[in-house]
């Protein structure tokens, strides 16, 4: 994240100009449409429809206001809004403003064009929206057409309000006697069926019938109840019927009976005593006997008497006892009840089936009474409704009324709405800041140069050995060396390479090749300082020059190009002999020496193998300064008799695909890469050269590219390289 937002500052702050000028130039634009764009002014009022209503019935079309359309249908107000547009409301608004109109005549259609009318939503209100050049002007009109609407309305109510009484003063008598005839139908109906009131009389039979089955319940359980006191009875007191038992009452109870069985039972105890005293033949013993069944006889015809239709009932069945005749007087008692509940309980059962039978009845003489109540409702509603509107129509027509009102009057507007200032700024600030992030994003595609040193682990996979500084002019030249050695902030990042390079070799390295993707890089800066910090260092140094093609070595050192590789390699020379010594303590160098017309030649022979051999052995540190990989072969051919090889890249110049280029190369052919060096050295440096080449482009430079650069995908990599030796003639 932190590293997004690093590259992100990065890109803005390299990007700053032409993103601003981009911005600037918006808003420039902006201000001077603002300053030449003419001003229009724009005001506006507001109609009401009322809740005013003069129709025929609730159902026609009221004259003051419209009812709110349906789904899918027309609409009131859209139409009443289409109307304001109309020829014949703006005609008569021009000339209520006649006197104030501008030079120029304005036309219906120009008035038309500016004038915009709005519904506003969930209301019955019309906003009136004109926009034109002269404040004044504008509102002028718009009142002028609101007032011209509200006069039209009032004239279409008044017309049509005259129509509609003319209607309803024809049809209110109609409607009266139609009323008169639906009220006598009604009436004579009711006197006929006897209904008075449907909801009153069914509620009352219902009533009645509840009422009726709270009865019948209540009857029936009484009887019940009656029935097993019955059976209970007639088990204790044996009685097989009604009559038995009021006979064995009534014998029991009659004082004659009573007589004669007290009598009959003091006959029956004498019997026994005298039988127990006598014999069956004794005379007073048969007295007794005869006087017993004398007076038995008269007790039957007594019982015969006292018993319901002189029934002669046995002896046994009389009550002579109290509880005898109690019980026998409750079953006869419980009898007669019993009878009275099941007559009750007939008589409530007879009247609940009146009951229902009248309530059936009740909705079949109800249709016609209701058909009849609906005519007469009905009858009496029209007649209500065309009263009130006949009143309304009566009172509209007399009133001029109109269902539009002015809620709102226009007011000549102080300021202009078009254009707006605040909102064209803001449009403009917007697309500018869009615009310059255009630019910027446009120019980070267009550019396919490196901008710093974490692009460059990110890109090639590579580790980065160190980034150097940004040498001032005067520091580039080692002629006096002190200048630069002093410096403790430009000697640091130089040693701290060397330690980087210790620390990661397995084993301290010893002859070192250093070149860069393109020319112009400053790997021949970075070179001769690199090889001033080894030799400050104590470190027994020794720069070869091996850029054939521009070597710049002896030009930094201010010495003199002979003798140098060339001799040694044709054996005119040794090593020693060869290598001249600076002003750098342990610093020496091998010059590019006498040039030769086909420098790959001499690069490929085993001389140059003898010679770096040699030298390793000679020097602590060999550093070798080649020519270009994009350019020529000459790095990768030396850094085979070397122990790496180091890419010097320069933020803001080299070339993106050049370089991922030169180092799939290098990587192919198995060649050792130690790193890449970020080279900050600024871009005037490259004015600090500016040595004539003498014949160096046409003795030197070889004829063609390579055929890497000949592609058509590297064209730009081959304008690059023009570019930098074009920029950093004797290239850095």
């Amino acid at each position: 994240m932190e590293k997004s937002i690093s590259s992100l500052l990065a890109i803005s702050k390299r990007r700053s100009l032409p993103a601003l000028a981009t911005f600037i130039a918006t808003l420039g634009t902006s201000v001077a449409y603002l300053a030449v764009a003419p001003h229009w002014y724009e005001t506006s009022a507001r109609l009401m429809l009322d809740e005013k209503r003069v129709s025929l019935s609730e159902l026609g079309r009221d004259l003051t206001q419209v009812p709110s359309g349906t789904a899918g249908g027309p609409s009131p107000l859209a139409d009443q809004a289409e109307f304001v547009k109309s020829q014949p409301v703006l005609e008569k608004a021009i000339v209520q403003v006649k006197n104030d109109l501008p030079q120029n005549q304005l036309t219906v259609s120009e008035i038309r064009r500016g004038l915009k009318v709005k519904i506003v939503p969930a209301t019955n209100i019309l906003e009136l929206t004109y926009q034109g050049r002269d404040p004044n002007f504008a509102a002028e009109l718009v009142n002028a057409i609101s007032q011209t609407m509200v006069e039209e309305n009032a004239k279409a109510i008044s017309s049509e309000a005259t129509k509609v009484r003319v209607f309803l003063q024809k049809e209110v008598p109609l409607a009266r006697q139609i009323l008169q005839r639906a009220e006598i139908a009604e009436n004579r109906y009711r006197q006929k069926s006897g209904i008075i009131s449907i909801d009153d009389q069914t509620k009352s039979l219902v009533l009645s019938l509840a009422n009726l089955e709270d009865q019948e319940r209540t009857l029936v359980a009484q009887l019940q109840e009656a029935k097993s006191r019955d059976i209970s009875l007639r088990q204790i007191t044996d009685a097989k019927t009604i009559n038995n038992a009021y006979a064995s009452v009534r014998s029991g109870q009659d004082e004659q009976v009573k007589n004669l069985r007290t009598k009959l039972a003091d006959l029956e105890t004498q019997i026994i005593q005298t039988r127990l005293r006598f014999t069956e033949n004794n005379p007073t013993l048969i007295k007794l006997i005869e006087q017993r069944d004398a007076i038995r006889a008269l007790y039957t015809q007594e019982l015969a008497r006292v018993s319901p239709g002189n029934a002669t009932i046995p002896p046994s069945k009389v009550a002579s006892d109290s509880l005898s005749q109690e019980l026998r007087s409750k079953l006869i008692v419980n009898e007669i009840e019993r009878l009275a509940i099941e007559n009750k309980l007939k008589s409530v059962q007879s009247l609940q089936a009146n009951l229902q039978t009248r309530l059936a009845q009740l909705p079949i003489k109800e249709l016609p009474l209701s058909a009849l109540a609906r005519q007469r409702q009905q009858a009496a509603t029209s007649l209500n409704m065309l009263q009130s509107k006949l009143e309304e129509a009566r009172i509209a027509e007399a009133q001029k009324v109109s269902n539009i009102r002015i809620i709102e009057e226009a007011q000549p507007p102080t300021s202009p709405t078009s254009p707006k200032k605040a909102a064209v700024l803001v449009i403009a600030t917007f697309f500018g800041a869009i615009l310059a992030i255009g630019v910027v994003l446009l120019l980070e595609l267009m550019d396919n140069r490196l901008h710093d040193g974490s692009e460059v682990e990110e890109l090639l996979k590579l580790p980065v050995l160190g980034v150097l500084p940004r040498l001032p002019v005067t520091m580039l030249n080692l002629e006096p060396s002190e200048q630069f050695l002093d410096d403790v902030a430009l000697v640091e990042p130089y040693r701290m390479l060397l330690k980087t390079l210790e620390f990661r070799s397995t084993h301290k390295p010893r002859v070192i090749v250093v070149s860069s993707s393109i020319s112009g890089e400053g790997k021949s800066v970075v070179v001769s300082h690199l090889a001033a910090v080894s030799a400050m260092l104590s470190r027994r140094t020794l720069i070869i020059d091996a850029d054939l093609h521009i070597p710049v070595q002896h030009r930094l050192f201010h010495l003199a190009a002979n003798p140098g590789i060339t001799e040694v390699i044709s054996g005119n020379k040794t090593l020693l002999e060869a290598v001249q010594r600076t002003d750098i303590k342990n610093l020496s160098i091998l010059t590019c020496g006498e040039l030769h017309t086909r420098p790959s030649q001499l690069l490929e022979s085993a001389a140059i193998e003898s010679l770096i051999a040699e030298a390793a052995t000679k020097y602590d540190l060999v550093i070798i300064d080649t020519a270009a990989i994009s350019d020529f072969a000459d790095a990768a051919t030396l850094t085979q008799q070397s122990d790496g090889v180091i890419i010097v890249t320069r933020p803001s110049f080299t070339h993106k695909g050049v370089l991922q280029k030169s180092v799939s190369e290098l990587t192919e052919n198995r060649i050792s890469i130690l790193g890449v060096v970020v080279n900050g050295i600024k871009n005037q440096t490259r004015k600090s050269y500016h040595y004539p080449r003498q014949d160096y482009q046409a003795q030197f430079r070889p004829k063609k590219h390579l055929t890497y650069l000949e592609s058509p995908l590297n064209h730009s990599a081959r304008n690059q390289i023009s570019m930098s030796s074009k920029g950093l003639k004797n290239g850095q």
